[in-house]
This record gives structure tokens, C-alpha cells and sequence, in this order.
């Protein structure tokens, strides 16, 4: 049996996973009126043949106006509710690797264009464009329309969206939900003091910039089964000076655990145009290992993480309980099978691809 601490079981809450290999959102841009499609029954069930832990549905927007761009997923209604309980179906037939999914609203960063068309926000009065809100009427870069400053009415209907959205993944079956506070995303404006001005008990101090998306996280948790996990994913820095930082966002995490969060992924930035991120091989590891060190629950690291040595370094150190692998995903989707294969672990495999076996490797499929 491998003694690689990757490969051993991890719980997030009440959910046992087989390793501790987590498949990150990754949006797909290729939903139609906020509905999955074949290519997310296509892309999702591939990805649950992998061998990971776990694996987390892309951004879903719980309103409308919180999509990134018009090609987003939505789970608003019962349209794009039954579109995605179908493609779940399909998945669910083939593999019982636990899947969750992440809820979201992209605030100031919605209406934009598919990344392949250039990415760029589109304006209200343009086709596929629209109104964006956030905390203060600041836009992300300049020559951007400003979004509209959210009064707490919208602020509550929004909070009651992200509520109702996790009801709907409760009814759909998912096994766990994220809420994405990260990003440069509408829960990360209110954090940020670079992007959040408010002078009412949403905005200034640590405390204020907190209550919103605490009110959020809470929202979901308790309209969420209670004997399922709900996580969190963080921008642990803006990679600004005097925005976002990795002590607020240990402040952040603390407070999140005593809400009930099951775990938090640390990811970075996507707050303000001009940051300047040190990208490179376990660039956010450091956060991560900081918030570790401020909290009981599990805490994911994500980030240019591509070698089986690295991420099994990670884990094994106490970093990070978790490695969340995204786009390595994409080019290899068998990373999992490959690391156990170099570890003399084990992973769960469909009988259809056990034929694939190399000699060498007599055990790689043997777990039930």
C-alpha cells in the first residue's frame, strides 16, 4: 500500500473523500440562457472517470446579471434547474465520485464576452450586455462601464439568490456546494477595500467588509442539507498595496469556520487590474499554509500545481489538507491515475477502462 499522503482519504465535513485530488471550476462559457449543454455532459463525465476525490462544477451564476458572460451557467429557475439535473444524471450513472458545486455572482466583472472573443466587458446597451452591480460604483479597469452601487434591497435579494440557488443543487443531488468569495467576484468586492467604499455597515473595517458575504455564506448553509458540506473559495491576496491580504483573509476563514464552513480553497487575486501576481510553481502555497495555521477545517491550495512530487509535497508537509488541480486537469485528465501509478496507490476506475492497466502497475485499479 503507497504511503503518499495524497492518496489517503480526506473529510470535508461529513464527506469522505478517496484522496485528497480536488477538480476546480473551471468555466466552460458554453452554456445557452444560463443551461448546461452536451458539452458539460460531455466535459463533466470525462472528468468524473478521473480518479480525483472530488470534483466542483464551474461558476454558476445564481441570478441572471451574476454571470461572467452570457455563455455562463445560471441555476436561477426551473429551466436551467432541470438542464442541470439532467446532465448530473448522466454523470451520476457512470461514476460516484462526489461532485460538487460552486455558487456564485460576478458583481462589477459580469457581462463580458467569451474569453476566445477577447474577454472584454460588453456595454448595457450591446447585444449579450447588461447592468453590472457591486458594492460602489467602481469599475474593475478604466474605460469600463461602472457598475451600479447595490442598496440593501438588491443586496438582499441577491442573498436570498444564492440561497435559493443552493435549495435547487440540494433538489439536483449535488454532494456539496462552494460559495466563490474569490476572484475578483462580487463577495470579493465587498471584502476588498479597493473596491468597496461603502460608508454603512457594509463597508470600511474589516468587520463591515466581512458582513455581507458572511450573511451569504450563512444564507446558503442553512437553506443547504445540514449533512452535506458547504465550502468556500478565497482570494488570499489582491497582490495590491492596501487591498485584500492573506491576514484579513485568515480573519476571514475564522470567521467562516465558526459559521460552519467545511473547508475553504485559497486561491488569489482577479480584484484589480494593476495587480501584479508572482506566478510561478506553488505561488499561492504560502497562502494557504497561512490560513492553515488559523484554522481547523481542511484548506485546499490551488495554483500552477502540474507535478505528482509537488503536489504530494504539499500535502504531505501539512500546507494544504488538499491540492485543487484546474487546467493540469485539462491536459492530462488521467493526472490522478498517473500520480497513483507513480505513488503504488490506488484509484477508482470505470470496469469499461480497466483493460488500460499497464503491467507494471498490478494495483492501480484495485480499489472497490
Amino acid at each position: 500500500m503507497s504511503g503518499a499522503k495524497l492518496f489517503q482519504p480526506v473529510r470535508i465535513g461529513p464527506l469522505e473523500l478517496r484522496n485528497r485530488i480536488i477538480i476546480e471550476p473551471m468555466c466552460q462559457y458554453s452554456a445557452e440562457e444560463g443551461c448546461m449543454t452536451d458539452w458539460h455532459r460531455m466535459h463533466l463525465g470525462h472528468l468524473a472517470l478521473s480518479g480525483a476525490g472530488m470534483l466542483i462544477v464551474e461558476a454558476t451564476a445564481v441570478s441572471p446579471e451574476g454571470r461572467i458572460s452570457y455563455g455562463d451557467l445560471g441555476l436561477w429557475d426551473d429551466a436551467t434547474e432541470a438542464a442541470m439535473a439532467r446532465v448530473l444524471e448522466s454523470v451520476r450513472r457512470y461514476s460516484d465520485m462526489p461532485v460538487a458545486i460552486q455558487l456564485a455572482h460576478a458583481g462589477r466583472k459580469a457581462s463580458c464576452a467569451k474569453p476566445w472573443d477577447g474577454g472584454a466587458q460588453i456595454a448595457p446597451d450591446r447585444p449579450n450586455g447588461w447592468q453590472t452591480l457591486a458594492p460602489s460604483a467602481v469599475p474593475f479597469a478604466e474605460g469600463e462601464n461602472a457598475p451600479d452601487a447595490l442598496d440593501k434591497q438588491e443586496m438582499a435579494r441577491i442573498r436570498q439568490a444564492f440561497a435559493d440557488a443552493a435549495s435547487r443543487a440540494a433538489r439536483i443531488g449535488f454532494d456539496a456546494v462552494q460559495v466563490h468569495s474569490a476572484h475578483g467576484y462580487l463577495m470579493h468586492q465587498f471584502l476588498s477595500p479597493l473596491s468597496n467604499l461603502r460608508e454603512d455597515e457594509f463597508g470600511g473595517s474589516l468587520e463591515n467588509r466581512m458582513r455581507f458575504p458572511l450573511e451569504v455564506f450563512e444564507a446558503v448553509r442553512t437553506a443547504f442539507p445540514a449533512e452535506k458540506p458547504v465550502m468556500l473559495r478565497v482570494s488570499g491576496s489582491d497582490w495590491m498595496d492596501g487591498g485584500w491580504d492573506v491576514e484579513q483573509t485568515a480573519r476571514y476563514a475564522q470567521a467562516l469556520e465558526a459559521s460552519g464552513c467545511a473547508a475553504i480553497d485559497v486561491s488569489s487575486g482577479g480584484l484589480h487590474a494593476g495587480q501584479k501576481i508572482p506566478v510561478g510553481p506553488n505561488y499561492q502555497v504560502p497562502l494557504a499554509r497561512e490560513v492553515r495555521q488559523a484554522v481547523n477545517m481542511p484548506v485546499i491550495a490551488v495554483g500552477l500545481i502540474t507535478e505528482f512530487e509537488q503536489a504530494e509535497a504539499i500535502v504531505g508537509t501539512g500546507d494544504a489538507d488538499a491540492v485543487g488541480l484546474a487546467r493540469a486537469m485539462l491536459y492530462d485528465p488521467r493526472w490522478p491515475w498517473h500520480a497513483a501509478a507513480h505513488f503504488g496507490a490506488s484509484v477508482k476506475a470505470p470496469d469499461q477502462y480497466k483493460r488500460s492497466q499497464p503491467r507494471q502497475y498490478r494495483n492501480l485499479f484495485d480499489m472497490d
